[in-house]
């Protein structure tokens, strides 16, 4: 796992910087733009897979101090900071999306994650038609845990399916039956849940068909929202270390970019419409509203062991925190009423501008041209010229990958902040 960055410290009490809810420049507040999310990390995995660098555990990595019964209790703790928190700068409102990611955040009791969604509601409320989502393994739902989950409040579901061939999910170490998807599909839509599949490709040894085969499983299954990732082998990680003793090869680039065309080419010809570069969904509604408020800039706070926190200030700047790693440390310091953040940076606004453009353009709505400075907006005919953006859209005022762009989208950044 990657370590934190330093970062300036927190306070004990997690007080935000006094400016982060003032006025702009001009001295006029202004109410607070965008909604409220609230991510929940549950860091506990039965197995580690090879090529994960998330901040999680298994009960043997664990040790004494940090215990899985205990976390709903843990957690709720953290909910209760920040609502003092965000109360007191003036930004507690009710939350417009939740999402409990991991880890596997299913390996709790459902009705322990309905306990933390209770004390969130309890805490901030939930805005009208809030999205509330869960990650979860094919193999750690049952029909009864689903429904206690959709009974609670949650919306959504969306299971780490990440292939159907099986000797590609042993490769990543996965432990679940891929023939159990249709069934854990059709067990959440049962319960009123919607339901996403994240798939992953470029896994060493998945040829072409491996990938459409996959695509075909995820499509027969008629879910409204598919995420594709191609696969990242981070330092530090098991299967990095595979990879350079020669024990798995990586594909090339070129491989990479047929998978990506290859799941565009199906997911849109069976309806569902890229909204984000690694994202397709059946219609707007069906888009992921808590992913979509990372990538718009909206505030959020993520509780537990190594989650992160962003809240945007006047004038275009902002302030990012993230926790203790270690579920252990994590929950002692809550014990002791203090504040598990490790460290945090205080964005300038040339800072967040630049994330702004990162992130905004990997979208399908584009980027607004009026956001880039003058070298970046003179960038944009080349752009144009070499099918990377939309020529009609950026007549338009709006800076829109064309799928030849999604494929290169840091070099358009690169290219669009000078």
């Amino acid at each position: 796992m990657p370590a934190l960055p330093d970062g300036v410290p927190v306070p004990d009490d997690g007080a935000l910087p006094p400016w982060v809810a003032g006025p702009g420049a001009d001295g006029v507040a202004r109410p607070r733009a965008g909604g409220l999310g609230m991510y929940v990390h549950v860091p506990f995995c039965s197995v580690r897979c090879g090529y994960c660098d998330f901040n999680t555990y298994t009960a043997a990595e664990l040790g004494g101090g940090a215990s899985q019964v205990e976390y709903a209790s843990t957690a709720l703790r953290e909910v209760g900071l920040a609502a003092r928190v965000l109360d007191a700068a003036g930004l507690a409102r009710p939350l417009s999306t939740v999402f409990f990611g991991g880890g596997t955040p299913t390996m709790l009791p459902a009705a322990d994650l309905a306990r933390v969604l209770g004390g969130l509601r309890d805490a901030f409320g939930l805005a009208p038609g809030a999205e509330v989502t869960t990650e979860a393994n094919p193999d750690s739902v049952t029909p009864a845990s689903l429904e206690t989950l959709a009974e609670a409040g949650f919306t959504r579901v969306s299971f780490g399916m990440q292939s159907a061939a099986p000797h590609v999910l042993a490769t990543l170490e996965r432990t679940h039956d891929p023939a159990r998807i249709p069934d854990v599909v059709r067990w959440a839509r049962q319960a009123g849940l919607e339901v996403s599949l994240d798939l992953i490709y470029g896994t060493p040894g998945e040829s072409l068909d491996d990938w459409r085969a996959s695509l075909e499983t995820v499509l027969a299954t008629g879910v409204d929202h598919v995420s594709a990732y191609a696969l990242v082998v981070e330092p530090g990680t098991k299967m990095h270390a595979q990879v350079r003793r020669g024990m798995l090869t990586l594909p090339d680039e070129d491989d990479q970019a047929t998978k990506y065309e290859l799941a565009d080419e199906l997911l849109s010809a069976a309806g569902l419409t890229w909204y984000e570069v690694s994202n397709w969904a059946r219609d707007d509604a069906r888009a992921c509203r808590h992913n979509l408020a990372y990538w718009r800039g909206d505030d959020w706070w993520g509780v537990g062991p190594g989650a992160h926190s962003y809240v945007g200030g006047p004038d275009g700047t902002g302030v990012r925190w993230w926790n203790v790693k270690h579920p252990r440390r994590y929950a002692a310091l809550l014990a002791d009423g203090r504040s598990p953040g490790a460290g945090r940076e205080l964005l300038t606004a040339q800072e967040a501008h630049l994330e702004r453009v990162m992130l905004g353009v990997r979208l399908r709505e584009g980027l607004d041209l009026a956001v880039l400075d003058e070298r970046g907006r003179r960038a944009v005919a080349g752009l144009v010229a070499r099918g990377l953006l939309d020529g009609v859209a950026a007549v338009r005022g709006h800076a829109v990958l064309t799928l030849r762009g999604r494929l290169l989208a840091d070099a358009v950044v690169r290219e669009l902040t000078s």
